[in-house]
């Protein structure tokens, strides 16, 4: 069997720190997300990236695509999103925060856009971590 590096990264996380749910109370990752929400919300495409890690490691998901690089991710939201009718209102929900190293978190969530003409919505998984800048998500697989 293959493993792509993320996926083996998380895997190797998880057998040798564990995998506990936090409390939801004053989470730095909840805050993060929370901040990311916001700055979608004014239209703030690169204060919705500094959520994400400033790497070229940086690993974005969505569909059959594959983007490496903080950058390359940042090109890809704001091509793909470049007006506010496009951006919407964003949401999370159901937001689950498992930290397996003091470090080092998976959530899993839902998100939404609320738009003039449609509702799209779906999944993501995240791997954060904590970094000298603080929390950042260093791999999002959005579907």
């Amino acid at each position: 069997m293959k493993f792509s590096k993320p996926l083996f990264a998380i895997s190797l996380g998880i057998l040798f720190c564990g995998l506990a749910p936090t409390a939801p109370a004053a989470d730095p990752i909840r805050s993060l997300l929370d901040g990311q929400v916001a700055a979608w919300n004014r239209g703030d495409i690169d204060g919705f990236m500094n959520g994400y890690a400033r790497s070229p490691k940086t690993v974005f998901v969505s569909g059959d695509k594959v983007t490496y690089g903080w950058k390359e991710s940042r090109d890809r939201y704001a091509k793909k999103y470049d007006s506010p009718a496009k951006m919407g209102r964003l949401t999370f929900s159901g937001l689950t925060i498992m930290r397996f190293c003091p470090e080092a978190a998976i959530v899993l969530g839902s998100w939404s856009l609320q738009r003039e003409r449609d509702r799209p919505h779906g999944k993501f998984t995240l791997l954060v971590r904590k970094l000298p800048e603080g929390w950042r998500i260093v791999l999002d697989h959005t579907s």
